[in-house]
């Protein structure tokens, strides 16, 4: 796909089953690296961490607090990707390309500027905030000492999805995938170095995974400056264009604001949920660490199907042609959810062996036990999990960002979290109200309201698409 030809060929009605695939499948090979590095890092904290044997399960405990937190970390990139990516896409699908250039640029200072606001209050919340999430001791410290280095380096991680998202507007979900294919691949022997010891490198324990993972997002932000500044489908870095513009700032922030504040509210809620599992101790925490890890070939799935989803729904947009938006996004879903329902029927007949491979010693089997039911259990939420993940990135290409906020806030509010209590304690003190008996089941009750919250929203986002209003949202 040329530059001079790259809209045309996302707004081409006959061959929109192939548009979709085109566009997702070098996310997917990206996502599908990225989830590789994570998985290695909690393969590393699980059986290579400690020389102590029964400190291994801690070690999986706080990997999957500090993954938490990172996650939520790079999820706030939506204050820059979100307005980026649809203005991207409405102005390439309008041929504005004088516009969509100006955007770019000005994504690229709101990322710069965030990215410094950002490293000054994740540092100073960062202990409270793993207090919070109920790690103690060795887990807590572990946590913290890996989530420093991605902090102080979170602008360049910033950067680099603003230029990124701004690509994926203008229909190049090509050079985002290689970039951080680029990243992943750098960041397995840079923690490796940087954890065990290698050469002049000391050893630095979970400080040099964390340290590692940074050092890659440097890498990619330098890699994704350099490729705008030798331009690429259309857009190309300029020095006298790199000056904050008032109007634009506020158009890409009215977009990007309301999917940070959904982005956020399901950080906040992800980490009030982590809270109740980190409650039921060591084991339940590995353990829904190891889950989620697998859990990730379902979701980083959709996500690759969300992305294209999202700019062929700002292009055709654009081009003024919603029907053919809505059929793109209905394609998108469908072939996301057939994926995501593959890889659900693989965690139900592989699970077992999928948990061993995190708890290989007779010490863990008991964390390899508990996670065996919840991941057939979420074997059988990947449809609604893709209606969750694709049709949120056609509509965040729409630029109809306000209403999940809303749906988010249902699902976890009013389902997740308060199911997950009911189901994880024997009694719930209600204050005044008296004493409500619980269920007690654990984390396979902690994992049945996540079900059941999965299975809500899907079902909210599959309804709001279908109204159709995000067709007249303008950017």
């Amino acid at each position: 796909m040329s530059d001079t030809t790259n809209d045309h060929l996302i707004t081409r009605t006959a061959t929109s089953w192939r548009i979709v695939f085109y566009l997702a499948w070098p996310v997917l090979v990206q996502q599908l690296l990225i989830l590789a590095v994570s998985l290695y890092d909690q393969y590393l904290a699980g059986t290579n961490a400690p020389k102590d044997p029964s400190q291994h399960i801690p070690f999986q405990a706080a990997q999957t607090t500090a993954n938490y937190i990172a996650w939520f970390i790079s999820s706030c990139s939506t204050i820059v990707v979100a307005g980026a990516t649809a203005m991207v896409a409405r102005f390439i699908g309008a041929r504005d390309m004088a516009t969509a250039q100006k955007v770019t640029h000005q994504s690229l200072i709101l990322a710069l500027v965030a990215g410094i606001l950002g490293t000054l209050i994740m540092l100073l919340l960062l202990p409270t905030v793993v207090r919070l999430l109920a790690l103690q001791g060795t887990a807590a410290q572990s946590a913290v000492a890996y989530l420093k280095p991605i902090i102080w380096l979170i602008t360049c991680q910033l950067i680099a999805q603003a230029g990124i998202g701004c690509l994926i507007g203008a229909g190049d979900t090509r050079t985002g995938p290689i970039v951080l294919s680029l990243v992943a691949l750098a960041n397995i022997p840079l923690s490796w170095a940087a954890f065990h010891g290698w050469g002049p490198i000391p050893a630095m324990g979970f400080f040099g995974i964390g340290l590692g993972t940074a050092l890659s997002h440097v890498l990619g932000c330098i890699i994704v400056l350099l490729v705008l500044i030798r331009g690429r489908f259309g857009l190309k870095l300029s020095l006298k264009l790199l000056a904050p513009h008032r109007n634009l700032l506020y158009r890409i922030l009215r977009i990007s604001i309301p999917a940070t504040i959904d982005s956020a509210s399901i950080g906040l809620c992800q980490f009030w949920f982590l809270s109740i599992v980190n409650s039921l101790g060591d084991v339940a925490a590995a353990a829904h660490g190891n889950a989620i890890r697998c859990e990730g070939l379902g979701y980083m799935s959709g996500i690759a199907f969300a992305t294209a989803a999202a700019a062929m729904v700002g292009q055709n947009l654009g081009a003024n042609k919603p029907d053919q938006a809505a059929r793109s996004a209905w394609i998108a879903l469908g072939m996301g959810a057939l994926l995501m329902s593959v890889m659900g029927v693989l965690f139900y007949s592989f699970a077992y062996e999928m948990m061993h491979f995190f708890n290989p010693y007779d010490h863990q089997q008991a964390t390899v036990a508990a996670g065996v039911p919840i991941l057939r259990l979420v074997a059988f939420a990947m449809p609604p999990l893709a209606a969750i993940i694709i049709l949120q990135g056609a509509l965040r290409g729409a630029g109809d960002t306000r209403y999940p906020i809303l749906i988010t806030w249902i699902g976890f509010l009013l389902v997740r979290i308060p199911l997950a209590y009911y189901l994880t304690h024997p009694h719930l003190d209600l204050g005044s109200l008296g004493t409500l008996e619980g269920y007690n089941f654990g984390l396979i009750g902690a994992w049945s309201a996540m079900f059941a919250d999965l299975l809500l929203r899907g079902a909210l986002f599959v309804h709001r698409f279908l109204l159709g209003r995000w067709k007249l949202v303008q950017v």
